[in-house]
């Protein structure tokens, strides 16, 4: 796949021209919030970062911004004053726990809370400046299928929609997945199921999920929908713990079930996505 993206049209033709999705864009997403996205995002970026690879995490969640919460940092130079040539890019990237980079959007960005072409255009242009500097790149997105959301996932090769066992989360990933595969038109979504009870409900879910699509959604036998189930991220008391005190997982405890099942994570995701598309 390409390097780059497709350079910024005109703002006025922009919201009607399709995107590239770039090889090493890789969107984290979810149908609702509360399930464990960003957790998942940081953690598994230092996951990645200890295999070697230039990770960056772009906060793409712009109306409610909590990757900083999460990774205890407190910048001076946010993906707003980027947006408003406040600032540079490089001034905006700074260095995480964990051993990757970010940029970090502020909370509360009512005017990037949908989709002008504005702001589609200030994304490219963010995008452009990012991609060919890491290996990967992680976009954590916002939850549910708005249309900033949607952008920032069509922008990615790869999405990883991450969903817990819950029925209310699973309808709604079944929703985003939905959306995904009608306007976006992908074939391949990966899973991850977080705060699983047992070894194998992540995959049993994943299956389940399949067959609805299988009857519901994928009608056209040309173009099947599969959805690739990454792995479980078990129920750990340490990752409250660390979500509580503001700390990776991975460097909290990086022994405890949940931590390594990031680690597996992230390694299959190397093997079967990043090292591909390096």
């Amino acid at each position: 796949m390409a390097d780059v993206l497709t350079p910024p049209v005109p703002s006025e033709a922009s919201a009607s021209v399709p995107l590239k999705p770039l090889g090493k864009v890789l969107a984290v997403t979810s149908g609702k919030g509360g399930v464990g996205k960003t957790f998942v995002s940081a953690n598994l970026a230092a996951a990645l970062a200890k295999l070697g690879l230039r990770v960056l995490v772009l906060d793409a969640d712009l109306g409610l911004a909590n990757l900083d919460v999460v990774l205890n940092l407190y910048p001076k130079i946010t993906l707003h004053d980027v947006f408003t040539g406040k600032a540079k890019l490089e001034d905006a990237i700074i260095r995480a726990p964990g051993g990757f980079s970010v940029l970090l959007a502020g909370s509360g960005m009512v005017e990037y809370s949908r989709l002008t072409p504005e702001v589609r255009d200030d994304f490219l242009r963010i995008m452009n400046g990012l991609v060919p500097h890491y290996d990967v790149v992680l976009l954590d997105t916002g939850a549910g299928i708005s249309d900033v959301v949607l952008f920032a996932v069509s922008l990615a090769s790869e999405v990883l929609v991450v969903a817990t066992p819950e029925p209310t989360s699973l309808t709604d990933a079944y929703a985003t997945i939905k959306v995904l595969v009608g306007q976006q038109k992908r074939q391949t979504i990966r899973m991850v199921i977080n705060q699983t009870a047992r070894l194998g409900d992540g995959r049993a879910i994943t299956v389940q999920l399949q067959q609805v699509l299988d009857r519901f959604v994928a009608t056209d036998p040309a173009r099947p929908i599969k959805l690739v189930h990454m792995g479980d991220i078990p129920a750990d008391n340490a990752v409250r713990q660390a979500i509580m005190r503001r700390q990776l997982l991975m460097q909290a405890t990086p022994g405890c079930p949940a931590a390594m099942a990031i680690s597996q994570l992230a390694l299959k995701l190397e093997e079967t996505v990043i090292s591909p598309n390096r």
